[in-house]
């Protein structure tokens, strides 16, 4: 059965009754190649891999998913009723039963006794399906437990990066939920930019409706709008001034002062698990010093990396495009601490950060779904960052989002 949405990131424009379903034949493909009996995931619904393996939202406690190979009389496996090539199964904890069966997309969901362990349930559902010892796949972020249950049952455990890897090349339907986040998180972005535009300026301090405006007060209004429109921070909304704004991930209290880079990074998550990413900077009164010229290397070096972006060439080659960019413009890269100071970007998805990573020399495919953000951080003086969300297309790119660019915030219609 088709998942079930439980609502639906920025409702107001959102597209179609597309579900989201998955495919297990890079499963299938991994078995027959590694001659294994079957695949076991395990782990509980902060599991990224099981969230996408099985669309199930719900269960805080563990359980199991497992893949089978296939068969019939006549090895037609699409003849016998499994066009991907695996039976899948959904071993869900018993108070779990009706959710799993409403919004699981596999052949069978497994409720056993509530006390057994998702390692136990997951031997017996590949017993059952006439696995008798032999190699078994499972992700290496598997629980301990599991492997030792799997291992007394007989069979011989090793690793896979296969739900990984099929991870990275999005569906048209995954495509959708993420352009729906990303508005909503540019939203995020714009009610930012919005407050900033309003303020007004002290000796120290940038003020805004009748107090100090400082980091904290600034991200739970950005938090509203995301919930707003139907998505939530996650802990995630990032935002930091002067020296806070060259952590990369502050989430902390500080006071906004004039002339300082106001970072604003907004990466909240859908109600069907995906995330948006996006990242604008912004300064209130600046003076044209230090920010200023990193804000425009930074502007040149997103537009050099989106230059480069296209199926088949290598990831690597986007992040070495804006590294240069930054070097021609007097910015140190591939440091610690100063300057360019992390990849170009990454992959998104049921993860905030999943492959493909721009600083690794795979070669970018059509249907990734990337990050392209450079930046340039220097704890004396601030940090720029500019992210966009994108995903690769055969012929270059699109954006799942679009928000406009200025170090001075603006009010916009």
């Amino acid at each position: 059965m088709p998942p079930q949405r439980d609502g639906d990131a920025d409702g107001d424009d959102a597209a179609g009754d597309d579900a989201l379903d998955t495919s297990y034949a890079p499963l299938a493909t991994e078995l027959a190649d590694r001659d294994a009996a079957g695949f076991v995931a395990v782990g509980d619904r902060f599991d990224d891999d099981l969230r996408w393996l099985t669309r199930v939202s719900g269960p805080d406690r563990d359980y199991a998913f497992v893949a089978t190979p296939a068969s019939g009389g006549d090895g037609d496996s699409e003849a016998d009723g499994y066009p991907n090539g695996v039976h899948t199964a959904l071993c869900a904890p018993a108070l779990f039963d009706k959710q799993a069966r409403r919004e699981f997309p596999g052949d069978e969901v497994r409720v056993g006794d509530q006390g057994d362990p998702a390692g136990v349930r997951a031997a017996a559902a590949l017993a059952d399906r006439g696995a008798d010892g032999g190699a078994v796949l499972v992700p290496q972020g598997i629980p301990h437990d599991a492997v030792v249950y799997l291992e007394r049952a007989g069979y011989e455990v090793t690793s896979t990066d296969a739900v990984a890897r099929a991870r990275e090349t999005k569906t048209d339907a995954e495509i959708d939920r993420l352009r729906r986040v990303q508005r909503a998180a540019i939203r995020g972005i714009a009610r930012g930019e919005e407050i900033l535009a309003e303020a007004t300026v002290d000796a120290d301090a940038v003020r805004w409706n009748g107090g100090v405006l400082s980091t904290e007060r600034l991200r739970r209004q950005v938090n509203e709008t995301l919930a707003a429109h139907g998505v939530r921070d996650a802990g995630n909304t990032v935002i930091g001034a002067g020296a806070t704004a060259a952590d990369l991930h502050y989430t902390g209290t500080d006071v906004i002062r004039p002339g300082e880079t106001v970072l604003l990074d907004v990466s909240p998550r859908g109600p069907d698990g995906y995330y948006g990413d996006v990242t604008r900077t912004f300064a209130v009164d600046p003076d044209g010093g230090w920010e200023r010229r990193a804000y425009l290397a930074v502007e040149r070096a997103r537009e050099a990396a989106l230059d480069e972006v296209a199926a088949g060439v290598p990831a690597s080659t986007v992040h070495e495009e804006a590294a240069a960019e930054l070097a021609a413009h007097g910015f140190r890269v591939d440091s610690d601490e100063v300057g360019f100071i992390h990849s170009t970007g990454h992959g998104v998805g049921v993860s905030l950060h999943e492959g493909p990573s721009l600083g690794s020399d795979d070669e970018l495919t059509a249907g990734h779904v990337v990050t392209i953000e450079p930046g340039v951080y220097d704890p004396e003086e601030g940090g720029v960052r500019l992210e966009d969300l994108i995903f690769v297309t055969d012929d270059g790119y699109e954006l799942l989002g679009e928000y406009p660019f200025s170090l001075v915030p603006r009010r916009r219609e």
